[in-house]
This record gives structure tokens, C-alpha cells and sequence, in this order.
């Protein structure tokens, strides 16, 4: 199938979208709009800050929203209420246009404390499930370890990797429902991922917004540690 008639944007918060908000601009989040050109359906992943504005981004481009894809719960990536403070996401596109909204099943009554999205409103995935558009599928990888229920989005040779790695380091674990063994098992499964996805991260925290497996793999310190008690040794609790 042709790439182009792959429809793919990364757009970076308080740059792209949600301009001039402090908070989005701190943060440097990345959200992501996957779609089909020739059937005009569009998902958006981790909407938040101005969620509203990305579904206008989709259907400036001639795309309709068809589903959201979250890769986790915290606020900065669907909005909610979290360690004291609140942020506008899913909750707010959901009042703009009714889609099914995509989750890990480990995840699932995090999103909704957040969030305060009833969890009939969500749908929860098992590892590896896919999520259709048009004619690609998205294939939902859970890879727990910044919380329970992350998961990364793998479709046309790309990875949205969300907060489990970034081109540098990698999403903590000290928050509620964090686990550093889970994350060095999901950035060992990552590893050996077939095809040298490019990766797409959750969060611009490097020079390059993007990057090759195999150079992430060269290039980031967390990929280094082979065996669990190397990264209990090299990122302590």
C-alpha cells in the first residue's frame, strides 16, 4: 500500500497547537494524527491542552476523526486532574465529536479516575490488538512500567512510543502505579522490535523529534542495561 496515502502528523503542544498556553509549552508534548486520505478517517493520539484544535488541524487537512488512542493516562497526554492540577483533553473533544476512545485494559480505570470519563465510554485493548483506519491497522503494544497500562502504537514502520522511551531516556517510574522492572522488560521488548521502526515520542526531549530504533538503540542510555540486575545497578528505584 502506498505510504502516501498514509495521512501522519506530529505536532508539538504549545507550538502546533494549544499556542501560548505555559503549561503546553513546558511540557513539549507530542500528539499525533494517523489517518487514510482515501477514506478520510483520522485518529488522534494523547489529545490534551486544546484537544478541540487538533480535530480542526484533521479537518483542515479534509479528515474526520474516527477515534482517540491514549497511550497513557497522565493529564498531559488526555487532560484531567492529577497531583493537583488540572488540564483540558479527551473529555473536551468528546464534547466536540462522539469516538470511541482506545486504551490499554490495564489502564482503563486510571483513564477514567483522570479524566472522569465514565469507563463504559472507553474501550480497553489486550497487547497486541489492533485499531483500524481506514485500511491500516495500529498495532497496540502494552508496554507497562511508567504505569501500568502504557502502550505504544506501531503501524507503517513507525513506533509512537509515548512516555515508555523517548530518543534520550525514558518515561519515570516514581509515579503512582510506576514499576522500574516492568519498564526495563517493555524497553528490552522495544528493542528487538523487527524493521528499525522510527521512533515517535511522547515528548520532545531531544535534539531530533524522531529517530531510527537501531540509532536509539545506539544513542540512548536506557537501552544499554542486557539483563534486569544491570538496570537495577544502573537505574535504582
Amino acid at each position: 500500500m502506498s505510504s502516501e496515502r498514509l495521512y501522519f502528523r506530529q505536532l508539538l503542544s504549545g507550538r502546533d497547537f494549544a499556542v501560548g498556553d505555559p503549561i503546553a509549552t513546558q511540557m513539549r508534548n507530542f500528539a499525533y494524527l494517523i489517518g487514510d486520505r482515501e477514506t478520510g478517517e483520522c485518529v488522534v493520539v494523547d489529545p490534551a491542552y486544546a484537544a478541540g484544535e487538533l480535530v480542526d488541524i484533521a479537518e483542515a487537512d479534509g479528515l474526520r476523526l474516527t477515534g482517540v488512542l491514549a497511550t497513557h493516562h497522565h493529564p498531559d497526554h488526555v487532560g484531567g486532574t492529577m497531583l493537583g492540577f488540572t488540564l483540558r483533553g479527551v473529555r473536551e473533544l468528546l464534547e466536540k465529536t462522539s469516538v470511541p476512545v482506545h486504551v490499554n485494559a490495564e489502564e482503563l480505570s486510571w483513564v477514567a479516575n483522570v479524566t472522569g470519563i465514565a469507563p463504559s465510554e472507553l474501550t480497553g485493548h489486550e497487547h497486541c490488538d489492533k485499531v483500524g483506519v481506514g485500511t491500516f491497522d495500529i498495532e497496540l503494544l502494552h508496554t507497562p512500567g511508567h504505569t501500568p497500562g502504557s502502550q505504544c502504537f506501531l503501524f507503517d514502520n513507525r513506533l509512537i512510543a509515548g512516555d515508555t522511551l523517548f530518543i534520550d531516556g525514558c518515561g519515570r517510574t516514581d509515579f503512582p502505579g510506576g514499576d522500574s522492572d516492568a519498564m526495563f522488560r517493555s524497553l528490552r521488548y522495544l528493542a528487538d522490535l523487527s524493521g528499525d521502526p522510527v521512533v515517535y515520542p511522547g515528548h520532545w526531549y531531544s535534539q531530533e523529534p524522531s529517530a531510527a530504533l537501531s540509532t536509539v538503540k545506539d544513542a540512548n542510555y536506557v537501552m544499554r542495561p542486557q539483563t534486569l540486575e544491570e538496570w537495577r545497578a544502573f537505574m535504582p528505584s
